[in-house]
C-alpha cells in the first residue's frame, strides 16, 4: 500500500516560469552549445536530451544559478535570476546524479540534515513518511553504506517530498531505480506537475510521463 504524504506541497497560486535566452555554454576551450531558448511554466516539465558529454549536467547547473553562462540571460518571472538569487533558489530544488549522502549517518539522519540546510522546518514524522513512500520503511536507522545504490537514490529523491519548490530541476533521476521506484517518482514528479510545478529533467532512458517536451542538444 503506498503511503502518502498528507500535506501536498503548498504551491503559490501565482503562476511561475523559467525562460533562458541564447545561453552559450564553453567548458575549457570547448563550446558544449551556444543560442540555446527554453521555456517551462506551471505545470509542464521538460526532458533534456543529448549524447554524453554534449552539456545536459552543465546546462542543469547553469539553470540552477550555479554557475554562469558564457553568453545568455535566465529569467525566473520574467526576472533575472542574478537579480535575487535567494529568492529564486526558495523555489528551486535541484538534485544533481553525483549527489551524495553521509555514509555514516542513516537516511533520517541524512534528511534531517538536508532539510535544515535547505532552512525549512521539518518534523521527524514528515521524513520518515517520506522515506515511506520511497519504500523505505524499516531502513530509516540503518547506516546508509548498508543500504543498495538503489536504495540510497531513494533517500535522496525523498528530498522532494520535504521541500515545497516550484521548480525541480532533476539530473538523471530514474538512474539506479528498479521499476517499482521508476514508478513512485513518476507518480510523484506527475503530481507536482498537476499541482502548478514544473519540472526539469536529463535521462539516457525514456520517461514513462506524459506531455512532456524535449529540449534537444
Amino acid at each position: 500500500m503506498t503511503t502518502h504524504i498528507s500535506e501536498p506541497p503548498n504551491l503559490s497560486l501565482k503562476p511561475s516560469s523559467l525562460r533562458a535566452n541564447a545561453l552559450t555554454c564553453v567548458r575549457g576551450e570547448r563550446t558544449l552549445f551556444t543560442g540555446l531558448d527554453l521555456e517551462v511554466s506551471a505545470g509542464e516539465w521538460l526532458h533534456v536530451r543529448g549524447e554524453n558529454g554534449i552539456g545536459k549536467t552543465s546546462l542543469l547547473r547553469l539553470l540552477s544559478g550555479l554557475t554562469k553562462p558564457a553568453a545568455g540571460e535566465i529569467f525566473w518571472n520574467e526576472q533575472l535570476i542574478s537579480a535575487d538569487p535567494s529568492e529564486y533558489h526558495r523555489n528551486l530544488l535541484f538534485l544533481g546524479h553525483r549527489d551524495s549522502l553521509k555514509e555514516d549517518l542513516t537516511a533520517l539522519e541524512n534528511l534531517s540534515i538536508a532539510t535544515a540546510l535547505d532552512g525549512i522546518a521539518v518534523t521527524e514524522d514528515k521524513i520518515l513518511l517520506a522515506l515511506h513512500r520511497f519504500g523505505l520503511r524499516g531502513r530509516e536507522d540503518l547506516p546508509v553504506n548498508c543500504l543498495s545504490a538503489g536504495q540510497k537514490r531513494r533517500v535522496l529523491l525523498a528530498r522532494l517530498l520535504l521541500r515545497q519548490a516550484k521548480l525541480w530541476i532533476l539530473d538523471e533521476p530514474f538512474n539506479a531505480l528498479d521499476v517499482r521506484a521508476v514508478e513512485m517518482l513518476s507518480e510523484l514528479i506527475l503530481e507536482h506537475i498537476a499541482s502548478g510545478g514544473m519540472a526539469i529533467m536529463t535521462s539516457h532512458q525514456e520517461i514513462p510521463m506524459p506531455n512532456g517536451r524535449v529540449v534537444q542538444l
